[in-house]
């Protein structure tokens, strides 16, 4: 196996109907894959390694693993409440949901503002207040509820008001991760120099609304992620926490290889391996239906997605439950693998529907085909 049987299985995805892709893998802390196939729109420019993607809600993993940082440093417990470190957080029924709610998406407000729109959900201030409003739709710490978009506000703004100088989420991953590990094109937030080098989200026609409002109101279709609202620039150069990075897959493999590193890379330690060991608990009434997204959710107690026995973990992480993930909506993924010492990330344009994105067939998923060709490549070196 060789990375020209990566490169093929790619192209293949082409073939299913992928317009770009771009897949990366870090083994033992060392670059060893980071290939580019495809066009930035149909027809259009060649993707290359340069190549910058919108990757949703991987960005939920990159910020956790912020907030992880910040209790390896003692500045904030999994077990504290939220309102000990955002005071205003605690009204209206919010008043005993912890950390751990939060991170686990079980702090029972998985609605965004009602009137929330693209422009609204740039201003920080405006989004941190409404939240301090909200009225929770299950009791905190009871349910299963997939936070689709307000989780990276409510881990941002712990972030934030940890951090002994108070950074906003998108300086603190810069300046304390990104820095330290030398991950170059991961932004959160694209700064104008670089929008050029942004390929545009593409997909079939525009979203439709689901048949269950909690799924509705966590995704409003005013800021559903996708091109209407992705597409445009102040989105771009925009923090929207818990799906605004854009980045290409060699610095989103080299963000993960800290994780596939039991917590450090190159020499740098950020994370203790007992802390990232522990990231693939699952958490609580793991096996039980997620209210918003309608199926079990095979989610830990870190804020990460988990690999193993599939259904419920999800198809293309494999069988191996220490794994560590977040896929995005439309199919961009990322994982670490503290036991092979491996992480990947596979960045697209093309939106796929949930059940290409579900399927474990490599026949109907085209990056089932991908991963597997990655793994079995990371074996052979």
């Amino acid at each position: 196996m060789s990375a020209n049987d990566v490169r093929s299985a790619m192209e293949r995805a082409l073939g299913m109907g992928e317009v770009g892709i771009q897949v990366a893998a870090y083994l033992n802390g060392e670059q060893i894959l980071d290939e580019s196939v495809g066009t930035q729109t149909l027809g259009g420019a060649p993707v290359d390694r340069n190549s910058l993607f919108a990757v949703f809600s991987v960005t939920k993993a990159i910020v956790a693993t912020a907030l992880h940082v910040q209790a390896e440093r003692g500045l904030i417990e999994y077990s504290a409440k939220v309102a000990q470190y955002w005071p205003e957080f605690a009204q209206h029924g919010k008043e005993s949901t912890t950390v751990a709610d939060v991170l686990a998406h079980r702090a029972g407000i998985p609605q965004m503002p009602r009137d929330v729109t693209p422009e609204r959900m740039l201003d920080w201030d405006w989004m941190i207040a409404r939240i301090e409003e909200f009225e929770p739709v299950f009791m905190p710490g009871t349910t299963n509820a997939y936070h689709e978009l307000v989780w990276g506000w409510l881990v941002g703004e712990l972030i934030r008001r940890t951090d002994r100088v108070h950074r906003p989420v998108d300086t603190f991953i810069a300046e304390e991760i990104c820095g330290p590990l030398g991950v170059e094109d991961l932004y959160l937030g694209v700064t104008t120099d670089k929008l050029a080098r942004v390929v545009p989200v593409l997909s079939s026609g525009p979203p439709v609304p689901s048949n269950n409002p909690y799924f509705n109101d966590a995704m409003p279709m005013s800021v559903f992620p996708g091109p209407a609202v992705h597409n445009l620039d102040a989105v771009r150069s925009g923090v929207l926490p818990g799906a605004g990075v854009i980045m290409n897959a060699s610095s989103g493999s080299r963000y993960f290889a800290l994780l596939a590193g039991g917590g450090q890379l190159g020499g740098v330690r950020l994370l203790s391996e007992a802390r990232v060991r522990s990231f693939a608990q699952p958490r609580p009434d793991a096996g039980e239906v997620d209210r918003v997204m309608g199926w079990v959710a095979w989610v830990g107690v870190g804020g990460y997605w988990l690999g193993g026995e599939c259904p419920p973990a999800y198809p293309i992480l494999g069988p191996n439950p220490h794994v560590l993930a977040h896929p995005g909506i439309g199919g961009s993924i990322s994982w670490a693998d503290p036991d092979a010492r491996l992480a990947v990330s596979i960045c697209h344009n093309w939106m796929q529907p949930d059940e290409v994105q579900g399927s474990i067939d490599p026949r109907v998923n085209p990056f089932m085909s991908i991963a597997e060709a990655v793994r079995d490549f990371a074996e052979t070196r």
